[in-house]
């Protein structure tokens, strides 16, 4: 999934700037390569690897009883070794082979996680009104939240954050992150000019446009 351009930075920053004049609320949008660590991929991509390989073994050896010897239980050792080897290497290196072993609950639980450790790092929940909307998007599990303060609570549901994430998630998959972002703006946006959360035009930009790069745990 590619990077962020500085253009597509640049055209995110002023759709949350367009969308934060027209519509009245404080939205931060943000970026992270991945939102853990997941050490156990490449362990579990590892067992599969040898496992595989071993069941090879075992089939050619009650195939061809003949060709047991210790020489050959030593080449067969080395050889499950190495495809255990071989298969944690890719899960290491390929995202797309490492996120077979990462579980749809473990992944959308880490990135909210994620989520939530960067809405108290930052202090989003210092708005006048507590009306911040923080964005994430973690590249590596593929996966959107929307984080919204308590100022939401009785005025949208999640059913409709989820449209706005719904929006995102497609583009994102296809590693068009640039242009997720701004589909992902424009359906909040249209989900909250509807609802009557407009501030005092009088109130200031409590919280920067810019848009997060966070960095991997």
């Amino acid at each position: 999934m590619g990077e962020l351009t500085a253009d597509e930075a640049a055209a995110i920053e002023r759709a949350i700037a367009a969308l934060e004049a027209r519509v009245g609320v404080q939205v931060v949008a943000a970026v992270v390569p991945r939102s853990d660590g997941y050490p156990e991929l490449a362990w579990r991509a590892f067992a599969l690897g040898a496992a595989v390989a071993a069941l090879v073994a075992l089939v050619v050896d009650v195939a061809r009883p003949e060709w047991i010897s210790p020489s050959a239980l030593l080449a067969q050792a080395l050889a499950i070794l190495a495809a255990g080897c071989l298969s944690g290497g890719l899960a290491w290196f390929w995202p797309a082979y490492a996120r077979l072993f990462l579980g749809a609950m473990r992944a959308a639980g880490e990135v909210r996680q994620y989520a939530e450790a960067l809405f108290l790092s930052r202090e989003l929940f210092a708005t006048p009104r507590r009306d911040a909307l923080l964005v994430v998007v973690s590249r590596f599990e593929r996966r959107v939240v929307i984080l919204p303060d308590r100022f939401y609570r009785e005025r949208v549901t999640a059913d409709e954050w989820q449209l706005a994430v719904d929006r995102m998630t497609p583009l994102m998959k296809l590693g068009r992150v640039g242009e997720a972002f701004i589909a992902g703006l424009s359906a909040i946006e249209g989900l909250l000019a509807g609802k009557d959360i407009r501030r005092d035009g009088s109130a200031s930009n409590a919280l920067p446009d810019a848009l997060l790069r966070g960095e991997a745990p």
